[in-house]
C-alpha cells in the first residue's frame, strides 16, 4: 500500500469518485494484512477472509455503479474493536467468557459506517473488557512496545496501513493514547455525540466512541457520518491554552520536554498561546475518575462477574473488587463531580479566552514491552469532563512516536476537528 492509498480522506475521495476501484482496494489492504499481521497482531484471529470481503466489495460496486450515489465511505475497509457487536462476527471481547454469552444488536456506530458504504474487515484486538489486561498485539513502530490499551488493535492497524479508519472506545486513555504511541490520529467525541448503543459498557458516564485515522480530515469525514447532529465548522485559527501545574508535572522528564519544543512551534509559527491552571487538584481529578470508572464497571459487569470471576484476568478482577467497595453516595458524589469539573474548565477557558488546549497525549513515548499498555493519566481529565479531544502526532522521541491531544469545549466537535486540520500541520515534526 502506497503512502497516498492510507488516509481515509484521499482513500475515500477516490473511491467515491471512481478513480479507485473497491474491490481493487479491498485487496490491496488485505496484501498489506498479509505482510504483516504476524508480526503485528492486530485482529482477532485474523481479518475477514479475502474471498469473503471482496464479495462485500463487488456487491458494495453492483449497489452503486454511479460515482454521484456513492455514500461518502464508500468501499472503505474498517477495522472494529472487540467490544462493538457486529453482525456476522462474534464479540469476544478479549474475555474468557464464551462468545455465546456476550451477544447484542449491531452497534449503531457500526451502522452508521456500514450504511455510509465502509466494509467491516474484522475484528480488531481489545484489552480484557476494554481494561488493562493487554492482548497480543504489538507497535507497528517497535515491535517490542505496547500499541496503547485499551483500543490496541484498532490504533495498530491504522498505523501499519492494514486499513484506513477503525473504530476505538474510550473510558480513560484508550483511544488518545494508542493513537498517541502509534504515530497517528484519534478522535474522542464529546461525551454522547457518537451512540454508545451496541457496545459492550465498560462505565457508563465515561464510555466514549472514537476512531482512528492517519489524517484530521480523514476524522472529520468519518465523524460526519459517526456523530449526532453533525454541523460543519470554518477552519479558523484557535487561540490555545497550555495547562501549568501537576496536572503538567506528570508527564516524564522527555514527555515533558517534547511537549514544550511544540508549544514552542506554535508560538513560533504565530498561534496565541496562553498559560492556564487547569487541573490544580489532579490527584482529586484522578481519584474521582478511578472511583467513578470502577463503581459502574462493577455494575456493569455485575452478573457476569457473579457468574464467571475466575475467568477474568487480574487486573480487570480488581478493578471490580474496587468497584464493588464503592459506596451509593461515594458513586453520586463522583459523578456531581465530574459534571462541575466540566463546568470548572469551561469557565477557565472563558476566563482566558482560550478555544483549545494543547497537552500531551500520554507521559511520554510507548512503554517496552506488550504487558503494560501505558498510564492513561494525561487523558482521564478529559475523559471525565467529556469535552472533545484529538490526538495529533508531532515527532518521535527514541526512535517512537509521540504527540499532543487539543481538546475543546463540550459539544465543540465540528469545530475542534477544524481548528486540528492546522494545527496538525503547525505540530508534525516539532519533536
Amino acid at each position: 500500500m502506497s503512502t497516498d492509498d492510507r488516509p481515509l480522506a484521499s482513500a475515500a475521495s477516490a473511491l467515491v469518485d471512481g478513480r479507485r476501484d473497491p474491490v481493487e482496494y479491498v485487496a490491496t489492504c488485505h496484501d498489506r494484512i498479509d505482510a504483516i499481521e504476524s508480526d503485528v497482531r492486530a485482529w482477532v484471529d485474523g481479518p475477514k477472509p479475502r474471498t469473503q470481503l471482496t464479495a462485500e466489495a463487488e456487491a458494495l460496486a453492483d449497489r452503486y455503479p454511479d460515482p454521484e450515489d456513492r455514500p461518502s465511505l464508500f468501499g472503505v475497509p474498517v477495522g472494529v474493536k472487540d467490544i462493538f457487536h457486529v453482525d456476522g462476527l462474534p464479540t469476544e471481547a478479549g474475555a474468557d467468557i464464551p462468545a455465546s454469552e456476550v451477544v447484542g444488536p449491531e452497534s449503531e456506530a457500526v451502522s452508521r459506517l456500514v450504511d455510509a458504504g465502509a466494509l467491516v474487515a474484522g475484528k480488531t484486538v481489545t484489552t480484557e473488557f476494554a481494561y488493562f489486561d493487554p492482548g497480543p498485539t504489538r507497535n507497528p513502530h517497535n515491535l517490542g512496545h505496547t500499541p496503547g490499551g485499551s483500543s490496541s488493535g484498532s490504533a495498530a492497524a491504522v498505523a501499519a496501513g492494514m486499513v484506513p479508519l477503525a473504530l476505538g472506545s474510550q473510558t480513560a486513555g484508550s483511544v488518545i493514547r494508542p493513537a498517541a504511541f502509534c504515530g497517528i490520529v484519534g478522535f474522542k467525541p464529546s461525551h454522547g455525540r457518537v451512540p454508545i448503543d451496541g457496545v459492550l459498557a465498560l462505565a457508563p458516564s465515561l464510555d466514549h466512541v472514537g476512531l482512528f485515522t492517519q489524517d484530521v480530515a480523514g476524522a472529520t469525514r468519518a465523524a460526519s457520518v459517526l456523530t449526532d447532529a453533525w454541523r460543519p465548522a470554518a477552519t479558523t485559527r484557535p487561540t490555545v491554552g497550555v495547562p501549568d501545574g501537576p496536572y503538567l508535572d506528570q508527564a516524564e522528564e522527555r514527555g515533558r520536554d517534547a511537549f514544550e519544543q511544540t508549544v514552542a512551534a506554535l508560538a513560533d509559527g504565530g498561534y496565541e498561546v496562553h498559560r492556564v491552571s487547569l487541573f490544580d487538584d489532579i490527584d482529586r481529578v484522578n481519584d474521582q475518575h478511578g472511583r467513578l470508572m470502577a463503581a459502574e464497571t462493577a455494575q456493569s459487569h455485575h452478573d457476569w462477574f457473579d457468574r464467571r470471576g475466575d475467568a477474568y484476568g487480574p487486573e480487570m478482577r480488581a478493578l471490580l473488587k474496587e468497584g464493588q467497595g464503592v459506596s451509593v453516595g461515594d458513586l453520586a458524589d463522583a459523578r456531581r463531580f465530574r459534571t462541575r469539573l466540566c463546568e470548572r474548565v469551561e469557565d477557565r477557558l472563558d476566563e482566558h479566552d482560550v478555544d483549545v488546549v494543547v497537552s500531551p497525549s500520554a507521559p511520554g513515548p510507548a512503554p517496552e514491552g506488550i504487558d503494560d499498555t501505558g498510564d492513561p493519566v494525561m487523558n482521564a481529565p478529559w475523559t471525565t469532563t467529556g469535552q472533545p479531544t484529538v490526538a495529533l502526532p508531532t515527532g518521535h522521541v527514541d526512535g517512537l512516536p509521540v504527540g499532543v491531544q487539543v481538546t475543546a469545549r463540550f459539544g465543540a466537535d465540528e469545530r475542534l476537528l477544524a481548528w486540528s486540520d492546522g494545527l496538525a500541520d503547525s505540530v508534525r515534526g516539532t519533536v
